[in-house]
């Protein structure tokens, strides 16, 4: 199977902070955060992470994810290889797994990463973790040797070794955990680069490089401390980049891109992200159950003004169900999916008509039974998802669907779609494994966005779920995909560049697939 992913990230809580942005901040209090010590990188987010305890939330980014080592990793192209596992041995068509360490890791606390820990570890993870399911059905753990685990599932469970390149299944310091109880969130210990120093609520958190981590072919760390500063305003953040109290700008909004790319001493990282934009609906409202009407949506849909207006050309677009860094992604898919969902106004106004919607009323709406194709979208209160949203209403009426927005927070629609309450939305998805169309996206009783639940579709996904052989698997999701580009039963749209600015550092990086820093060979210019 292609091994090729991404990270998927939640919008946590986020918690403002209040900068003046007329006022020179004050060199003299370091508090503030305006003043880089020497050999200190200072990163500006836009979102804090609800806890560092990765047990405890459904939100992992930069400011998290570094904290830990992984039992499995993606090299750069894609490939799942070694992480704090040194290999395995799979055993029972998949049901039984034994995994053997690598002796040498150490937690920050100097403690050794050992199969104890590990089996604590999940142990907890299957208790506590809102993605507990992403370990599979898991039956038993046992501890073979002071490096050596053996893991039984009821059934076998293929998205595992991808899921386990992520920090959701990565080893908790639990010497660290048993003293801190509860209180882990604060005193955050595991085995990553980075080594938790200070949190500050509503702030930052601080860490330093953890010199026994694998820093690579380099071997040390090239600077000597990393704050992680929450700044979720946009203009806040771009001035302090500019003046120089913060030196890594993430998720450089788009409106910026152009004048950063002006700025002397700056550069630019750009990185595909994972996350699939769409366009979905309500598949159990009447409206939607013609596939004649679904490929009529996706026909009249054009991306390319959605990528150069809305969002200044930092995208891509996508038309098949998974973008090109998913593990299971098929690039013929894509393809078929580009020929046969080109924008053409006249093929989407024919297989309306052949659906039944062949009248218009006075303003050019179609009609079947006296009743226009009017539907409400749901968008969350992003200004660029806003202005996505009033391309597509365009693009919809030009084919004869009118289109009302609605704007709702996030959490509204979250809640509200499991019911069934809406009947158009733009949303986004992502997740490591093509497994997230099972879990997420069209699994029996998992369908809470789309409400797309089909017999043929949910047993081609539940055989992908369990079948080990990668090719096997690889050729399971090719069918699935091609399912859903027949069926149609939303429209993808784009997945959005992810653009990094820098300056006063050498050697700065970010995983082309994970969309991490990669922190082995980044130093800081003194």
């Amino acid at each position: 199977m292609k091994k090729r992913t991404r990270h998927w990230l939640v919008p946590a809580l986020v918690l403002s902070l209040l900068f003046s942005a007329c006022t020179p901040a004050s060199q003299e209090n370091p508090e503030q955060g305006n003043e880089l010590s020497k050999g200190e990188i200072v990163v500006a987010v836009v979102s804090e992470p609800d806890s560092l305890d990765v047990h405890k939330t459904s939100s992992i980014g930069e400011a998290t994810e570094h904290l830990y080592a992984t039992l499995f990793e993606r090299s750069e192209n894609g490939e799942i290889v070694p992480g704090l596992v040194k290999d395995y041995q799979v055993a029972d068509g998949g049901k039984e797994i034994t995994f053997n360490l690598k002796e040498n890791a150490v937690f920050h606390s100097g403690k050794p990463i050992n199969a104890e820990a590990v089996k604590k570890s999940f142990e907890r993870f299957l208790e506590k973790s809102p993605f507990k399911t992403n370990a599979g059905s898991i039956s038993n753990i046992e501890v073979l040797g002071e490096y050596s685990f053996k893991v039984t599932w009821s059934e076998p469970y293929a998205p595992f070794f991808s899921n386990a390149t992520s920090a959701y299944l990565a080893p908790l310091d639990v010497s660290t955990l048993d003293e801190q109880g509860e209180g882990f969130d604060k005193n955050a210990s595991a085995g990553g680069q980075l080594q938790l120093t200070e949190v500050k609520r509503g702030d930052s958190v601080v860490y330093k490089p953890f010199e026994q981590a694998d820093w690579g072919a380099k071997g040390t760390p090239g600077f000597s401390k990393v704050t992680f500063r929450f700044i979720p305003d946009d203009e806040t953040r771009i001035l302090e980049f500019k003046k120089g109290s913060v030196n890594v700008l993430l998720d450089v909004p788009f409106q910026y891109i152009e004048e950063l790319e002006k700025e002397p001493g700056v550069e630019l990282e750009r990185v595909s992200d994972y996350v699939m934009n769409y366009l979905g609906w309500n598949n159990k409202l009447p409206i939607f159950q013609d596939v004649r009407v679904r490929q009529a949506i996706a026909l009249a849909v054009d991306r390319e003004p959605i990528i150069q207006t809305a969002l200044r050309g930092a995208a891509q677009p996508v038309f098949g169900p998974l973008p090109d860094v998913v593990n299971g992604h098929n690039p013929a898919i894509e393809e078929k999916a580009r020929k046969k969902y080109a924008q053409d106004k006249e093929k989407a106004k024919q297989l309306l008509a052949e659906a039944g919607w062949k009248e218009t009323n006075g303003e050019g709406i179609v009609m079947k039974d006296g009743k226009p194709f009017s539907v409400e979208m749901w968008v969350q209160n992003e200004p660029v998802m806003q202005r996505v949203a009033q391309i597509l209403q365009h693009q919809l009426r030009e084919v004869g669907i009118d289109v009302r927005i609605t704007v709702k927070e996030s959490a509204a629609i979250i809640e509200q779609t499991p019911k069934g309450g809406h009947q158009m939305i733009l949303w986004s998805y992502g997740w490591f494994d093509a497994d997230i169309l099972y879990f997420l996206l069209f699994g029996k009783g998992k369908s809470t966005r789309l409400h797309y639940e089909v017999d043929e579709l949910d047993a081609m996904l539940q055989k992908g779920r369990i079948e080990m052989d990668p090719d096997a698997r690889y050729k399971i999701y090719e069918e699935a995909q091609d399912f859903l580009v027949e069926q149609s039963p939303w429209v993808p749209l784009f997945v959005r560049e992810s653009v990094t600015a820098t300056r006063g550092l050498k050697n700065f990086k970010k995983h082309p697939i994970s969309n991490r820093i990669i922190w082995d060979d980044v130093e800081v210019v003194e």
